[in-house]
């Protein structure tokens, strides 16, 4: 057999576009040529024969599981997102710093110990530090302060998203580790990239993990 010419048969373009990788059709059509083409005169060995068999199982068996692993994400994904929209209109805590401001607001706190004094800084959208609020000494637990709207001047701030920094300090004078969350109202649902958000007041996207209470309706 001309060797060259069958190889020379096959146009470069078809060479250039073939898969890159195998998959189990094509390990067991290498597999099956190879059975084909060996010399009977010094058949395959039978371990290297069983070493090849067990390949093609693991191989057969990595496909399926992947092929069910997506199924069961497919699933669970649609199964979240069910459950996800009976949140609708649900009032609802989150971890964070945003704080909602429609006349008042209510700024929560988690605080790991005993606090000597507690310090709310609120910001604008800008970034601009519009009001400090001293929260006084506080017991380890959820605290909580409701916000009047106002700046420092005693101006009335117009409604929207606002940031709260809590800083919180013990009797020794050592800074704690105090955790912001705020209160506010399902509206609506996001998906991006696979990920399902909740909208908060029609503003704010958190993941469903962000969610630290469920209250009920409004």
């Amino acid at each position: 057999m001309d060797v060259s010419a069958v190889s020379n048969s096959q146009p470069a373009a078809q060479v250039s576009g073939a898969a890159k990788t195998l998959g189990k059709d094509d390990f067991l059509k290498l597999f099956v040529t190879q059975l084909q083409y060996q010399d009977p005169m010094s058949p395959m060995n039978s371990t290297d024969f069983t070493a090849q068999l067990a390949q093609f199982g693991s191989l057969e068996q990595l496909t399926n599981l992947s092929s069910q692993m997506k199924d069961m994400l497919t699933y669970q994904n649609s199964l979240q997102n069910t459950l996800t929209a009976g949140l609708i209109g649900k009032k609802v805590k989150i971890s964070g710093n945003g704080v909602a401001l429609k006349g008042t607001a209510q700024i929560a706190y988690t605080l790991p110990q005993d606090a000597a004094k507690v310090k709310l800084s609120l910001y604008d959208t800008n970034g601009n530090l519009v009001r400090e609020i001293d929260a006084g000494p506080q017991k380890s637990r959820e605290g909580s302060y409701t916000w009047d709207g106002k700046d420092s001047t005693g101006k009335t701030l117009p409604d929207g998203q606002y940031t709260v920094k809590v800083d919180a300090v013990d009797a020794s004078g050592n800074a704690l580790n105090a955790t912001a969350t705020s209160d506010g109202t399902v509206t609506g649902i996001s998906y991006d990239n696979n990920v399902t958000y909740l909208v908060i007041d029609g503003k704010t996207k958190v993941q469903l993990s962000d969610i630290k209470e469920i209250n009920g309706g409004t």
